[in-house]
């Protein structure tokens, strides 16, 4: 199962997220395919080659639910038309700087 999301071509830098079945914690797919809750050891992507990637995470639903593309700059950033939702995601609820992983909330 996989939510709808905005459409990214082949040549926009995308990261693959989801969330930890057991836990419901945001985690990105790397590049020796595994997941890490830091966006950082996310694997960027580009190309038609994307695609078979999500397709290989989305079978992933033991350990991952609802994987899906997520917009970023070359480097790895959060980036395009949902990056408010996705940076809160990454980083955790905003309603105080004492919770969430900002906060080492791990």
């Amino acid at each position: 199962m996989s939510s709808e999301r905005p459409k990214l071509g082949p040549d926009i830098p995308k990261v693959i997220t989801a969330w930890v079945s057991a836990t419901g914690r945001v985690v990105y797919l790397t590049k020796d395919r595994n997941w890490s809750e830091d966006l950082a050891d996310a694997e960027v992507l580009t190309g038609a080659g994307a695609t078979d990637i999500l397709a290989w995470a989305s079978k992933d639903q033991t350990r991952v639910a609802d994987p899906y593309f997520m917009q970023v700059t070359p480097d790895g950033k959060v980036a395009g038309r949902e990056t408010i939702r996705e940076t809160i995601r990454a980083k955790g609820p905003t309603n105080h700087p004492m919770f969430g992983k900002q906060a080492g909330n791990n």
